[in-house]
């Protein structure tokens, strides 16, 4: 009898979050949320057995406690978890000579600091099973600068990315893998601020969803340090 494995999510209430959440679900998976205001999903309401399979939590990334009673109310329910996709984030538009201290401390704090803290409070549990799963939402803002205008926030996304490195690194010889996943413009409500592209040109949250899936579903033997999905042609990224 195969076990059911556990994911914790965080930005679970809308966009790329809820995309995978429902992906993961369908796929088999139970889910531990992670959201500001936790609300039981949609997509979920009138399934058989949802209820049981999806576990509920506060979680705000900018606060150093958060991550730790989430996990600890995570392992309380299921006893286990198997993978974690951080994928809460903020953008602020600014350039890095104009966006003012609190600004940049606000994205580094949230974009980088929350996905680490969430890892850490997750390790012990992911080198369980040999075959943890770490899923950090980057972006292609952190793999080349696009604008003086993504500035500020390409900065704290080229260090999600490191992080994603650094865990991977930390957490191979347990099994532990870690992926950064580095989107161009993905029509979530986030993206559709920033321009006025058609959502039909951006890419869908689900197809990243799907993306998420097979990375974590990959054997230790097939490790994946980044996987970079663009809606648009670029020279290089």
């Amino acid at each position: 009898m195969t076990e059911t494995r556990i994911a914790l999510i965080s930005g679970a209430n809308r966009g790329i979050g809820a995309a995978t959440a429902q992906r993961l679900f369908e796929a088999g998976w139970s889910l531990s949320l992670g959201m500001r205001n936790p609300a039981f999903p949609d997509w979920a309401k009138g399934i058989a057995g949802a209820e049981e399979r999806i576990h509920l939590a506060p979680y705000d990334a900018a606060d150093p406690e958060s991550a730790t009673i989430w996990a600890a109310g995570a392992m309380a329910r299921f006893d286990r978890i198997d993978a974690l996709v951080a994928n809460a984030g903020i953008m602020i538009p600014k350039t890095v000579i104009e966006i003012e201290d609190d600004e940049m401390a606000q994205l580094l704090e949230i974009n980088v600091q929350g996905p680490r803290r969430l890892a850490a409070a997750c390790w012990d549990a992911l080198g369980a099973s040999g075959k943890g799963r770490v899923i950090i939402l980057g972006s292609l803002s952190g793999k080349r600068i696009k604008s003086a205008r993504s500035g500020a926030y390409s900065v704290s996304k080229f260090a999600a990315v490191g992080l994603a490195h650094a865990l991977r690194h930390t957490g191979f010889e347990a099994g532990i893998r870690a992926t950064a996943v580095c989107p161009g413009f993905v029509a979530t409500d986030m993206a559709m601020a920033l321009t006025d592209r058609a959502a039909t040109a951006m890419t869908d949250p689900k197809d990243l969803a799907r993306v998420i899936e097979m990375l974590i579903e990959l054997p230790n033997e097939a490790s994946t340090a980044e996987f970079c999905v663009n809606c648009q042609l670029e020279e290089s990224f």
